[in-house]
C-alpha cells in the first residue's frame, strides 16, 4: 500500500517578481528531493499527476514551479534573454534551494528544463545527486527547429492559443513567442551544452522517445557521454516529446531503478 503524499503551494520572491512553486511530500520521505524543470510551453499544472506518482514510487519529496512568465508566476520583464537558460541556474535555482531549505537534489529536466537541470549542475555542481533529462536538447538541432517551425503554424489556427490560455493567462502569447522566436534566432543557433556537461559531476540518466518531434537520439547520447561519470540511457519505443505523459510507468521504473541503483 502506497504511502499518503501531502501537496502544498508556494510562493517565492525574487527580484523580478514571484514565483509559484508546488510540493509533493510523502508521509515518510527518503534521500534528497526531486526539482523538476519545465518545458518551454509548460508550468507545475501541465505535469499533471506525474510529481505525485513519482513522489510516492521514489519516497523522495518532488519540487515543481513555474518559471518567470509561466503559469501561475509573474510574468516575465520584456522578451527572454538568449542566456535564458544560464540564467535561470544563475538566478533562480538558489532561490529554490533556500526556500525549501535542501542544500543538495535530483534535479529533472523535461525538454529545455533539461538544458537547464545541465546548467544547474554546471554552475552549482554541489548541489547535485543526480541527473535526468527528458526529451532535452544538447544543442539546436535541425529537427528541432522544424518541429517548433511546424509547432508555430498549427498554434496560428482559430483557438490554438486559447490551449496555452489555460494554463499561463494572458501571458500566453508571450510564452509562445519567447520559445519560438528564441530557438529560430540565428544568434541562438550555435548553443550547446557542451561545456556545461564537462562540469557534471553526478551519474545522469537520459531518457528520450523514439519519435521525439524536437530532437533525435543524438541528444541523450550527447548527455551520456560525459566522462568520468555513471550514465544510463533509454531510448523509448513509440514515445513522442513528452514520456512521462505518454509513457508514465515506463518513466517511474527507469527513475526509480536509476536512483536506486547510483544513490545510497
Amino acid at each position: 500500500m502506497s504511502l499518503p503524499v501531502t501537496t502544498r503551494e508556494h510562493w517565492i520572491s525574487s527580484e523580478k517578481g514571484q514565483l509559484f512553486a508546488q510540493d509533493w511530500t510523502p508521509a515518510e520521505t527518503v534521500g534528497e528531493p526531486i526539482l523538476l524543470l519545465h518545458d518551454s510551453l509548460g508550468c507545475v499544472t501541465l505535469w499533471r499527476d506525474f510529481p505525485q506518482q513519482l513522489a510516492r514510487t521514489t519516497g523522495r519529496q518532488v519540487i515543481a514551479y513555474d518559471r518567470l512568465g509561466f503559469g501561475r508566476s509573474d510574468r516575465y520583464p520584456g522578451a527572454l534573454p538568449l542566456d535564458f537558460i544560464d540564467d535561470e541556474a544563475r538566478r533562480f535555482f538558489p532561490l529554490l534551494q533556500q526556500h525549501f531549505g535542501f542544500e543538495r537534489c535530483v534535479v529533472f529536466g523535461h525538454s529545455v528544463g533539461g538544458a537547464m537541470a545541465v546548467a544547474c549542475l554546471a554552475q552549482h555542481p554541489q548541489a547535485g545527486v543526480a541527473l535526468v533529462t527528458e526529451s532535452a536538447q544538447a544543442f539546436v538541432e535541425h529537427q528541432t527547429r522544424d518541429g517548433i517551425r511546424a509547432a508555430e503554424v498549427e498554434f496560428a489556427r482559430d483557438g490554438q492559443l486559447e490551449r496555452l490560455q489555460k494554463y499561463h493567462g494572458d501571458k500566453a502569447f508571450w510564452v509562445l513567442r519567447a520559445w519560438v522566436d528564441t530557438w529560430l534566432s540565428d544568434d541562438f543557433s550555435d548553443w550547446n551544452l557542451d561545456a556545461e556537461l564537462t562540469q557534471v559531476k553526478c551519474p545522469i540518466l537520459s531518457l528520450h522517445g523514439e519519435q521525439d518531434e524536437y530532437g533525435s537520439a543524438a541528444h541523450p547520447e550527447r548527455f551520456t557521454s560525459v566522462p568520468g561519470v555513471p550514465t544510463m540511457l533509454r531510448l523509448l519505443p513509440d514515445c513522442g516529446h513528452v514520456p512521462h505523459r505518454e509513457q508514465q510507468p515506463a518513466v517511474l521504473q527507469a527513475v526509480s531503478e536509476f536512483l536506486q541503483r547510483y544513490l545510497p
